[in-house]
């Protein structure tokens, strides 16, 4: 019998509340099951990624399948953090999209040359983010079943 997935989790880092409220609609709308943790600000998302594995990590909020990257955030911007991600390696695997309101073509091209899977574009009507939630499903649906601790492989 074939083990169950545990829910997709997604890590989202955005520190517009608005936005926070918009993705999380879109994604019960889309994919109810997902899991969705947020951080407000870089120095957030760092500390939450890098503490993975340790007792200050909500047991309900472990390692992402997929980040949501916002560019513009304060303490610490998408930039900065993108970099960091990529140049660790327990993390630089971690399927990484940023999404922001950023329509600038260097900064598409500055995130996809250093690492970033994807860069999309907040849009401006509700019914888009529904198509992107959509068109993120693959970082997650090839995932692999839930295995016991200390069988992986």
């Amino acid at each position: 019998m074939a083990q169950p997935l545990k829910p997709p989790i997604i890590l989202i880092a955005d520190d517009d509340p608005d936005d926070q409220l918009m993705i999380r609609d879109a994604f019960a709308e889309r994919c109810n099951e997902c899991q969705l943790c947020f951080v407000a600000n870089g120095v957030e998302l760092m500390t939450w990624l890098k503490a993975q594995g340790e007792a200050s990590v909500p047991a309900d909020c472990p390692m992402p399948d997929l980040l949501l990257l916002d560019l513009n955030m304060p303490l610490k911007d998408g930039r900065q953090s993108l970099l960091e991600i990529r140049a660790n390696p327990e993390l630089n695997t971690l399927p990484t999209v940023v999404l922001t309101t950023s329509r600038n073509d260097e900064d598409k091209s500055y995130c996809l040359a250093n690492g970033a899977n994807d860069f999309i574009v907040k849009p401006a009507r509700y019914t888009e983010l529904l198509n992107i939630v959509e068109s993120l499903k693959p970082y997650w649906s090839d995932r692999q079943p839930n295995q016991p601790e200390g069988n992986h492989d």
